[in-house]
């Protein structure tokens, strides 16, 4: 019997008895009790109550692939070649590259928890078991990483497209890859890059989306946040957001393949939280202070500063905005 297996099982936020998740099970009551302390060191809150048994509180929402595939369409399915729904991994960025080397495109996998889930700039992302999406799906492009500039941009447009299918509204970008609501951050995009500077190479898009972050979890996060759930009283099962979000991001990844950032651009200046305002920008050691004007055709953000316009790309920046 798996963990995975009794979580199934304890999902629906009833009591069971030890006897009967046995029964069901096919094992001992004594292999039932070793895997609840296990449940237990998951973070999942669980009641105990002698005569009724184990319930987890609230139940689960765990991601079945079959319901996930139900609710893709038809662009969509075309272009995922595996769906893999893992439980405990340390990364599904992690995962993704590994299958790299084996060049599986249009690979896809998430899990219910991650040990080390990243964000930008090496930052820890928090990742409580069966609560939030943490995606990766592996895709290659044939120009080399300069046919990448902008990506992880276009694929922020996809994350708000896929969050209005959900019911999501209002939510806007944070150059160079936050997704943010009414400044609070929602989800992040990461991505990893191997293969030939000049000609294909394969690129792991990560995403991770605040669904239903528990507040236990909330601690260890050093910004504003939010999550669907708090926001919205439609339909948010986590099978559902991931295929919308492969609704939406498959077939983005087919067309910057053809078509770059440019064809994304106006849509994510549409967007930009900060756009015509005063920002602070920190890019390694200096400190700029400008006006956030847009983006060009590479992903780069313009600031209008007292020099003139100036465009900085990514990597270790930091973008803020004035406060008063």
């Amino acid at each position: 019997m798996s963990l995975e297996s009794l979580l199934v099982s304890l999902s629906d936020g009833k009591f069971h008895s030890g006897d009967e998740l046995g029964r069901a099970l096919g094992v001992s009551r004594t292999a039932i009790w070793k895997q609840l302390k296990k449940v237990g060191e998951l973070g999942i809150p669980m009641t105990s109550v002698k005569g009724k048994g184990y319930c987890i509180d609230g139940g689960l929402d765990l991601l079945v692939e079959e319901d996930v595939r139900a609710h893709l369409s038809a662009e969509a399915r075309e272009l995922v070649a595996q769906i893999e729904v893992m439980g405990v991994v340390d990364s599904t960025n992690v995962r993704a590259m590994e299958k790299a080397q084996l060049g599986k495109k249009g690979y896809v996998c998430t899990a219910e928890q991650q040990t080390a889930g990243k964000g930008r700039r090496g930052r820890k992302w928090a990742s409580p078991y069966g609560s939030n999406l943490y995606l990766s799906v592996l895709w290659e492009f044939d120009g080399g990483a300069s046919s990448l500039e902008g990506l992880s941009l276009a694929v922020g447009v996809a994350v708000v497209d896929a969050l209005a299918k959900a019911g999501v509204d209002d939510v806007q970008l944070k150059w160079p890859n936050d997704v943010l609501y009414q400044r609070r951050k929602m989800a992040g995009v990461l991505l990893e890059v191997t293969g030939d500077a000049e000609g294909p190479c394969q690129v792991v898009i990560g995403i991770g989306l605040n669904v239903k972050m528990p507040e236990s979890a909330s601690t260890s996060i050093d910004q504003p946040w939010v999550d669907v759930t708090s926001i919205t009283e439609g339909d948010s099962r986590r099978s559902l957001l991931l295929a919308l979000l492969l609704n939406e991001l498959m077939p983005l990844l087919e067309r910057f393949g053809a078509q770059g950032f440019g064809a994304f651009r106006q849509r994510w200046q549409d967007l930009d939280v900060y756009s015509g305002q005063e920002v602070v920008l920190k890019y390694g050691q200096e400190t700029i202070h400008g006006v956030a004007e847009s983006v060009d055709d590479t992903g780069a953000i313009l600031l209008r500063t007292a020099e003139g316009l100036r465009s900085f790309n990514g990597g270790e920046v930091s973008l803020r905005p004035v406060t008063t």
